[in-house]
């Protein structure tokens, strides 16, 4: 009997909660996988996702999105070997799995601690709440490839966002198995998007993409890309946030300004009445 070739898995990206190939037919290798080369076409089809799944998610209770949260957490920890199988260390899938729950937790909490009644001057009723941005563009850390990923996703969609994510090029497939787990959770298709291939392709597309309402460039570390994706931005005024500093620690707290620089704040005003 011949000896058995094994079936060499090819990686698919992650849109509108499909796998769908990309339109430019395109791949590239990693670890004895084939990987999708994500187009600016397949970037552009990422947004239209998102943002259709935008008003479902955001109008979601804060309970709900926790919920779903948790859940996204306990697929991942079912799946621990497989990550660790990819080369993912465990203390780092583990980290992982508790910033998912750590982020679930803050579901039902961010209104009371960045919302609530302001003294005025008058008669009135003066109430901020804090609301979603919208459709966030991320270019996510090179490494770690699974908790920097994880780091990034969770506080944007926890707070009622919807994300369009361009993986690490060098280390896409934690991104793609963690795009599988969010499929069998119960997270609604086009919430999570995620993009491998090259950022120097994906993140200008989103960049300039006037549906995408803050973009979030942690993972750049190119300070010429940057400066470009800034420029980009500025275009219709996304909100920015900066590259992370080299020596960041993913595995330190990660505090609540990932998720509080993704809100709005709505204040409405009210009259007390006679």
């Amino acid at each position: 009997m011949s000896e058995r070739v094994a079936v060499r898995k090819t990686y698919k990206l992650f849109i509108g909660g499909k796998f769908p190939r990309s339109e430019s037919g395109r791949s590239y290798l990693v670890q004895s996988s084939n990987v999708s080369l994500a187009s600016r076409k397949d970037a552009r089809d990422a947004v239209v996702a998102a943002r259709t799944a935008v008003k479902g998610w955001a109008g979601a209770t804060a309970y709900n999105r926790g919920q779903i949260l948790y859940r996204a957490a306990e697929m991942l920890e079912g799946r621990r070997e497989q990550f660790v199988a990819l080369g993912v260390p465990g203390d780092e899938v583990d980290a992982a799995v508790d910033r998912w729950v750590w982020y679930a937790g803050w579901a039902d909490k961010l209104a009371q601690v960045y919302g609530g009644a302001n003294p005025v001057a008058g008669p009135y009723f003066n109430i901020s709440a804090p609301e979603p941005t919208g459709v966030i563009a991320v270019v996510a850390p090179e490494r770690p490839a699974l908790l920097g990923l994880v780091s990034v996703i969770a506080p944007a969609i926890v707070t009622g966002n919807t994300v369009v994510v361009a993986a690490s090029p060098s280390e896409p497939l934690a991104a793609v198995t963690l795009a599988e787990v969010l499929a069998t959770s119960d997270l609604p298709g086009g919430v999570v998007n995620i993009l491998t291939g090259a950022i120097t392709e994906t993140a200008p597309a989103l960049a300039a993409h006037m549906d995408v309402n803050a973009i979030d460039l942690t993972g750049v570390i190119d300070p010429a890309l940057a400066t470009d994706l800034e420029v980009k931005a500025a275009e219709n005024l996304k909100r920015v946030l900066r590259p992370a500093s080299a020596d960041y620690d993913w595995f330190a707290d990660p505090g609540l300004g990932r998720m509080t620089a993704l809100l709005e704040t709505k204040t409405v005003w009210h009259p007390k009445g006679v």
